[in-house]
C-alpha cells in the first residue's frame, strides 16, 4: 500500500516558511519519497502501517494550509503514468523509484 500526501500551505510569511519547510522535512525523514512540488508518497506494509503513519502525519499538521492524503495500493500506483510536456534534463524516472518494492 501507499500513502500520497498533497499539500498547499502558505509561504508569505517567515513562520509560514518555517512551518511548511518542517512539514517537508517531517515527510522526508518519515520515508516519503518526492514525486513532485507538493506531493509526496511513502510505501507501507500493510494496513497497520498505514494507520500508523497516518497518525504520525496527523501529528505534524502545520496549523495552516491544506493537506490531503490518499491510500493507494501497489498496483494502482505502479499504474500511474508520468506525463511530460518537453523533456526536461532534470526530471528523471528510475525504475526503483516507481517500484519500490
Amino acid at each position: 500500500m501507499w500513502i500520497m500526501v498533497l499539500f498547499d500551505l502558505p509561504v508569505k510569511k517567515k513562520l509560514e516558511r518555517k512551518n511548511a519547510s518542517k512539514f517537508r522535512h517531517f515527510l522526508i525523514s518519515d520515508g516519503y519519497i518526492m514525486l513532485q512540488y507538493s506531493v509526496y508518497a511513502r510505501p507501507c506494509k500493510g494496513p497497520f502501517r498505514v494507520e500508523k503513519h497516518i497518525n504520525r502525519l496527523k501529528s505534524e499538521l502545520p496549523p495552516y494550509g491544506k493537506i490531503r492524503m490518499l491510500k493507494i495500493t501497489d498496483k494502482q500506483y505502479g499504474a500511474m503514468e508520468v506525463l511530460l510536456g518537453q523533456k526536461n534534463i532534470n526530471e528523471t524516472y528510475s525504475m526503483e523509484e516507481l517500484f519500490v518494492f
